[in-house]
């Protein structure tokens, strides 16, 4: 059961995606998703699909590893080229909840390189 929703939630947002891209373009029915897809797309209707492919398969590892620990991983390998005062700052400008930023600048303030 939670494979299942796993996956739903994953194809979830690309479907988001795409429904908003659709909704952007003016247009209704297949001229609606054409548009929508060619416009997503660096390389057309394909390039499109590719991305909502990708956005698909993002969305399911990080709903299988949870964006706490997505979020861990990425500023680990931040701190390998910045100072923590300068990862601090950065995470002072990002537009998630200030619980989110206190938990980050937590982990940051007691990161340990060993």
């Amino acid at each position: 059961m939670d494979e299942l929703v796993k996956k739903i939630a994953a194809f979830g947002l690309p479907g988001v995606v795409l429904m908003i891209a659709m909704s952007a373009t003016g247009l209704a029915g297949g001229a609606a998703l054409t548009a929508a897809l060619a416009a997503l797309g660096p390389f057309g209707m394909l390039g499109g699909i590719a991305l909502l492919a990708t956005i698909g398969l993002l969305a399911d590892k990080i709903a299988e590893v949870g964006y706490e620990e997505v979020t861990k991983l990425v500023l680990k390998e931040h701190l390998k080229t910045s100072s923590k005062e300068e990862a601090i700052e950065l995470v002072k400008k990002y537009p998630i909840t200030k619980s989110m930023k206190l938990k980050v600048i937590d982990y940051i303030e007691n990161f340990n390189e060993n």
